[in-house]
């Protein structure tokens, strides 16, 4: 099983939240569906737009520390080039994971 650091923002793409998980679909369904209380929930994120896959939770952790102590710059960055149209890549991971 896989651990992923992923970005998630709003529909207008100004607010991001970064963060780990072992299911990702599982993960933004739940941001999807506000069903936790929070940050991504009062700022309404629940959009994927980035996402990395490692193979433990010890180098996903490492990741996302890295990223959060980064400026919003270079996330920005990140997601531009990964995602260039900061689609919405839920129904892209839906597709992968069944």
């Amino acid at each position: 099983m896989n651990d992923y650091v992923c970005i998630l923002t709003d529909s207008t793409c100004s607010t991001l939240s970064t963060g780990v998980t072992n299911d990702l679909a599982r993960r933004v369904y739940g941001h999807r569906e506000k069903l936790a209380a929070g940050f991504t929930r009062r700022y309404n994120v629940s959009r994927l737009v980035y996402y990395e896959s490692f193979g433990d939770l010890a180098s996903a952790l490492t990741r996302e520390k890295q990223m959060k102590a980064g400026p919003r710059l270079q996330k920005l960055s990140l997601v531009s080039e990964f995602n260039p149209r900061w689609r919405d890549l839920y129904d892209t991971i839906l597709a992968v994971s069944s």
